[in-house]
């Protein structure tokens, strides 16, 4: 990635179209009460000229409970308004933080395949939470800095231009020489925030494969391995961090010593005055009061820029993930689905990946009603021709069809709506199994719900959980065996009744006795519909209508089992390898 920060303007314009323009009046209020509190800076220091000329050197006590009460309500209002633009402003934050988290994950899920296979699970969820906290951050920080310390400034400044501009011209003598060394160091900030948030990156993915994979790096003793790679990241981290917070700590420190040029230039020009009798010390404690509360807003407003570019970085991935276009979209005028069980066709189907080619010209029909194996080599292409007629990919020549109609002329939700699937890992989620069979939440009736479980042999196993259908099934189904994960996916395929059925190694990893229900409960969910299956064991698949060899992206030979075996050729091959003779 180029190392060339981007456009800070442009990155603040998107966040304000995208995001904060939709909260303006919140927005507002926040500004009210910032604005109000700000402007209480002006009015303590303005009050100090009165205190001191008036009672303190002029002796009129009897204005003392009068400017006390008046020093009282300023600094009562503004705790108030303090307490309110607080409020306001973490409401604010958590609102656009919450709708730009939502925005990410709804948009990633729009995105193919490829795209998720090329970016960790890690690398995705670092954005949505580490991103979107960076942000989150520096709400605060912005947008009082843009509210409370300039309105702050701006009267903290007019009243001490009503004592003296001179004054305040000797006050800010050292702010010329700021500007080159300011910008220097924003760019400095940006360059280490952005090396930052990819090291953050980096470190979600060690911790995702990590938990992912405890088993095999507890079997394989990998502790040392996985935790020292998990270290140096660690220590990466940290020094981008310190020096991406030197630089940060730099900008108001610079502010620092211009306020210190300014206290000494104005105690030399205008302590000169005091003695004199030009200027009386209500006027000096009043400038003096405001230079030295326009001291910590200085300062805030330094370290803006700072927090800034920590901001910006983070902006600039989460939008360039926003603003990725899914590569497969509907067409402008879809075509409806096909109803009822439909046929499915592949006609001379050409797919590369990169350099790789993976089908090279495959054409098969799976007919309609009927099941169809896919049987051959790893790599053939079967899992291949599963993503084309989903639509997780498209085919770069040739055409796929579903009941007579193109695959991409249908829309995508359409096209998906078509199936029911059973996979090698049935995906639980950490819910209910009732959650897990019903998935979206959909009103379901008692009667069908039970026959999905019958005839998936869920309810077969159900009266030995504790909790029944509404037990938890862990982190990605831990609390189930394989067998009976399975059969929660097949109750679940039984209960969305789609037209299509598709089959990927669903028993191939179960034991003898889970396998014979599993199979038996696929069987009962085939019937009437189009099904295909993809299978390295024969024996699961020697009942199929048709069964399709692949080998190296091409189908090589049809038939059923008894034809292909009086063939002999490849698929009397495999059979012959795995059945032992």
């Amino acid at each position: 990635m180029s190392e060339t920060p981007p456009n800070s303007r442009g990155l603040a314009r998107w966040l304000w179209r995208k995001y904060l323009r939709r909260h303006i009046w919140l927005l507002a209020v926040a500004l009210v009460f910032m604005s109000l509190e700000g402007a209480m800076y002006g009015a303590i220091s303005y009050m100090m000229k009165p205190m001191f000329d008036q009672i303190f050197i002029g002796g009129q006590g009897n204005k003392l409970v009068l400017v006390g009460l008046a020093i009282l309500g300023i600094f009562a209002l503004r705790a108030a308004a303090s307490v309110v633009q607080k409020v306001v402003l973490t409401r604010l934050a958590q609102v656009t933080s919450g709708e730009i988290r939502t925005d990410l994950v709804d948009h990633l899920m729009t995105l193919e395949g490829q795209f998720h296979q090329t970016h960790s699970p890690g690398y995705l969820m670092q954005r949505i939470e580490g991103d979107v906290g960076s942000i989150n951050k520096v709400w605060k920080t912005l947008v009082t800095g843009a509210g409370r310390d300039v309105v702050a400034l701006v009267s903290l400044f007019g009243v001490a231009l009503s004592i003296d501009w001179r004054w305040t011209l000797v006050a800010l003598i050292g702010v010329p020489v700021m500007v080159v060394p300011v910008v220097v160091l924003q760019r400095y900030v940006r360059r280490h925030a952005r090396v930052a948030r990819d090291v953050a990156a980096g470190l979600s993915v060690r911790l995702n494969e990590i938990f992912h994979g405890i088993v095999p790096i507890k079997l394989n003793r990998l502790e040392r391995y996985q935790s020292r790679r998990y270290s140096k990241l660690t220590d990466k981290r940290i020094r981008v961090e310190v020096k991406s917070s030197l630089g940060q700590a730099l900008i108001p420190g610079m502010v620092d010593l211009m306020a210190g040029v300014g206290f000494f230039g104005v105690l030399l020009y205008g302590g000169r005055e005091i003695i004199d009798g030009t200027k009386t010390v209500g006027d000096f404690m009043a400038f003096f009061t405001a230079l030295g509360l326009a001291f910590e807003p200085l300062r805030r407003l330094g370290a803006v820029s700072g927090v800034w570019q920590v901001a910006a970085a983070a902006i600039e991935r989460l939008r360039e993930l926003l603003e990725t276009r899914p590569g497969l979209a509907s067409p402008a005028t879809p075509r409806p689905a096909p109803q009822g069980a439909p046929e499915i066709v592949l006609d001379d189907v050409h797919l590369a990946f990169g350099d790789a080619p993976v089908l090279r010209g495959a054409s098969l029909v799976a007919e309609a009603g009927k099941t169809t194996a896919l049987v051959g080599a790893s790599g053939a292409g079967k899992s291949t021709v599963f993503n084309l007629i989903t639509r997780l990919v498209d085919v770069q020549r040739g055409q796929v069809t579903i009941g007579g109609t193109d695959v991409r002329d249908m829309a995508v939700p359409e096209v998906r709506g078509l199936f029911s699937v059973v996979s090698q890992e049935a995906l639980l989620f950490d819910e209910s199994l009732r959650d897990n069979i019903v998935l979206d939440g959909r009103e379901v009736s008692e009667d069908r719900l039970n026959a999905a479980l019958e005839a998936a042999h869920v309810a077969d196993f159900l009266p030995r959980l504790a909790e029944g259908l509404d037990s938890p099934a862990g982190p990605r189904g831990s609390n189930l065996s394989g067998g009976q994960r399975q059969r929660v996916a097949i109750a679940r395929a039984v209960l969305r009744d789609r037209p299509i059925l598709l089959l990927d190694e669903a028993t191939s990893a179960l034991d003898t006795a889970s396998e014979a229900l599993v199979q038996e409960a696929l069987d009962r969910l085939a019937r009437g519909r189009t099904t295909l299956v993809i299978a390295h064991r024969l024996s699961t698949v020697r009942h199929a209508d048709k069964i399709v060899v692949m080998d190296q992206g091409r189908v090589v030979e049809e038939g059923t089992h008894e034809t292909l075996l009086a063939r002999n050729g490849v698929y009397a091959g495999l059979y012959r390898m795995q059945d032992g003779a």
